[in-house]
């Protein structure tokens, strides 16, 4: 239990390290809507410089000559409380709604991804350890390397040239069919899914050769071990050594790993669901960065950080339950 509650206490301090950090980076980030607006009463409608700024200031609710030491108190308090804050861009819409929209289609890829490429990379690695040299070996070794070198929105752009825009397979973008009325019904879940192909797909090809060649090594040094042997020299059977013995352990390291992936799609998501035009927090990001709508980008960087820091604690609790030697470090 001192152990859990170290790493929460450690997960509590990396938060609030990184919303700091995501305050004052956005901040020093040329160009705002706010300061276009402002400069648009002035100029264009010749108004006091005084009373354009109070009305600026009514407009977003904010005091344009509040100190940055008070912007940034207030803007901790209302982060711990769940106020993001409102948008800059969309009339005052408060940014946990936008984000409450965007974070489901995000989490539902994310998810697909994650579960297709790491049940695939980790069969994939292990028969590729039992039959070292051979052809699905060789061929697992030269995929995982042309894709190491190609970024995932690479492999999406791709996608989208050969079988949306060439072949007309799948949709060119969004996350359904506009025609369709959204609802838990077989034609919009139908939609749903069939919009998701290209972006999940463009997640696992990425993903999948990492998992796979981390997988086979992992087998690979776990093979030589004494107690599979044994467990061969009993004459148990080999599906029950494969899973019991082999795959148990071979699968620790992997852990870890899967739980940081998760943050890392997350952020990559800005990249795929651009070109895909999905509208989910990478889309989001996207947006949002291009018309420096400051309170929507850290409430999304703020989710993609926190969302990381999480996984990496439940990987570290899911580690340390099945590995009881990491409590004792």
């Amino acid at each position: 239990m001192k152990w859990i509650i170290k790493r929460f206490i450690r997960s509590i301090m990396a938060i609030l390290l990184s919303t700091s950090i995501t305050f004052f980076l956005v901040r020093l980030m040329p160009g705002n809507p706010i300061s276009s607006l402002l400069y648009q009463y002035i100029v264009e409608f010749r108004l006091p410089p005084d009373k354009a700024t109070e009305i600026v200031s009514a407009l977003f609710a904010i005091d344009l000559n509040e100190p940055l030491w008070s912007q940034y108190l207030k803007y901790i308090y209302n982060v711990l409380r769940g106020n993001l804050g409102f948008s800059y861009t969309s009339y005052g819409t408060p940014v946990i709604t936008m984000i409450a929209y965007a974070l489901p289609w995000t989490i539902f890829i994310v998810s697909i991804s994650i579960i297709l490429s790491f049940s695939t990379g980790i069969l994939l690695g292990m028969i590729a350890a039992y039959k070292r040299g051979g052809l699905l070996d060789n061929s697992l070794s030269l995929y995982a390397s042309v894709v190491a070198s190609l970024p995932s929105y690479v492999i999406g752009v791709l996608l989208l040239i050969f079988l949306s825009y060439n072949l007309g397979i799948f949709p060119r973008g969004g996350c359904y069919d506009p025609r369709i009325q959204p609802g838990f019904t077989l034609e919009f879940i139908s939609s749903v899914l069939y919009h998701a192909c290209l972006p999940v797909l463009s997640y696992t090809i990425t993903n999948m050769g990492s998992w796979a060649l981390t997988m086979k090594n992992s087998t690979i040094s776990v093979l030589g071990e004494d107690y599979v042997l044994a467990a061969e020299a009993r004459g148990l059977k080999k599906r029950r050594i494969i899973i019991s013995y082999v795959g148990r352990t071979a699968i620790l390291p992997l852990f870890t790993s899967l739980m940081i992936s998760i943050g890392a799609m997350f952020g990559g998501s800005i990249f795929i669901e651009t070109i895909f035009l999905y509208r989910g927090m990478g889309y989001l990001l996207s947006r949002s960065l291009s018309v420096f709508d400051y309170p929507v980008l850290q409430g999304c960087l703020n989710i993609v950080i926190i969302s990381t820091i999480v996984a990496n604690f439940i990987a570290d609790i899911l580690y340390s339950k099945i590995d009881p030697r990491v409590r004792r470090e």
